[in-house]
């Protein structure tokens, strides 16, 4: 069972919605719209890494194609998404 303690007096425990059984940290983790959201913009972020690096002619490295990334594509890439999940 996952137990999260938020204080000394308060302990919850989370669990499956559908069987009433305790989600394991993996399941929870998974089930995260905030790690939905990190792993869509990774697998972004690798594409844009692939792209450069076959620009360029070498491996540009993920710390260069992440801060490329950001400055140039995260904000229109994060609008488009929160545009489908409005719609």
């Amino acid at each position: 069972m996952l137990r999260i303690k938020i204080s000394e007096q308060f302990e919850c425990a989370i669990m499956s919605d559908e069987t009433k059984e305790p989600l394991s940290a993996n399941e929870l983790l998974k089930n995260s719209s905030l790690y939905r959201e990190f792993q869509a913009e990774r697998e972004e972020i690798l594409k844009h890494k692939w792209i450069e690096s076959e620009k360029a002619g070498r491996d540009i490295g993920f710390e260069r194609a992440l801060t490329d990334w950001i400055i140039k594509h995260r904000s229109k890439w994060r609008k488009s998404r929160q545009a489908a999940s409005h719609s």
